[in-house]
């Protein structure tokens, strides 16, 4: 279990204490603090978590620092602001163990406080709904969702040496989304849904340098990745190498 944080303590607290609730506890918890002037560390440590600080390098640099240190078969991801339900790793890891063929999975998202809770809901169908309507024909899969995904190790040190791990300008899990979809299959798992908060729908222009950083994640793996050339390379790789199995 992989957490990057910066300045978020209070969420991170409510996040470990959702995790110590699973049906499925994790087995390890790392939570990378990028550089935070608050709390964080120190209530990562206070929740019995591996503890990994460093100055100020971005969440592709935070991410990738934990993955790397990462000891399990299986490494989940949330994100700070992230609310798993009590089965959530539980259905995760469930959909991994019965498709040996997939290398990674996603789920949804509900946006937490404030407001509502039809427009919360509403807001979320839209949020997500445009992220994986615009993402998957241009990935030719379904995209990861950083804030709710696990993925097997061995498919992370397929792609660890090509990540962007130093480009603070991109969405990490979308680019990991690039490098490990050129092989590998990703799935979406109904039901394993997260609360967040709404601050990715905030009117301080978040949103809008959310969608620059989505663009500029796409293009930087164009032209390998263009869209009808990467389909053509994941039609004749995948088939060979990770056909789900028969039953």
């Amino acid at each position: 279990m992989v957490i990057p944080v910066r300045d978020d303590a209070d969420l991170l607290r409510r996040c470990l204490e959702a995790l110590g609730r699973q049906t499925r506890p994790p087995e390890q918890i790392i939570v990378v603090d990028d550089g935070s002037q608050d709390a964080s560390s120190a209530v990562a440590a206070s929740f019995g978590a591996s503890v990994i600080t460093g100055p100020p390098r971005g969440i592709a640099t935070a991410a990738a620092t934990g993955y790397d240190a990462a000891e399990g078969a299986v490494i989940a991801r949330l994100d700070a602001d992230s609310l798993p339900a009590e089965d959530w790793l539980e259905r995760l890891t469930g959909a991994l163990a019965r498709d040996p063929s997939l290398a990674a999975v996603t789920g949804g998202a509900r946006f937490l406080g404030g407001g509502p809770g039809g427009l919360r809901a509403q807001a979320a169908t839209v949020y997500l709904g445009a992220y994986r309507a615009v993402l998957t024909p241009t990935l030719g899969h379904v995209p990861l969702f950083g804030s709710n995904m696990a993925f097997r190790r061995e498919a992370w040190e397929c792609v660890s040496a090509e990540v962007h791990r130093d480009d603070d300008l991109l969405h990490d899990d979308l680019d990991l989304s690039f490098h490990l979809g050129r092989s590998h299959r990703i799935r979406r798992v109904r039901g394993a849904g997260v609360g967040i908060s709404l601050r990715a729908l905030r009117p301080d222009g978040q949103l809008v340098r959310r969608i620059r950083r989505g663009f500029h994640t796409v293009v930087i793996h164009w032209p390998r990745d263009f869209p009808p050339r990467r389909w053509w390379v994941r039609a004749q790789t995948l088939p060979a190498r990770t056909r789900a199995p028969k039953s």
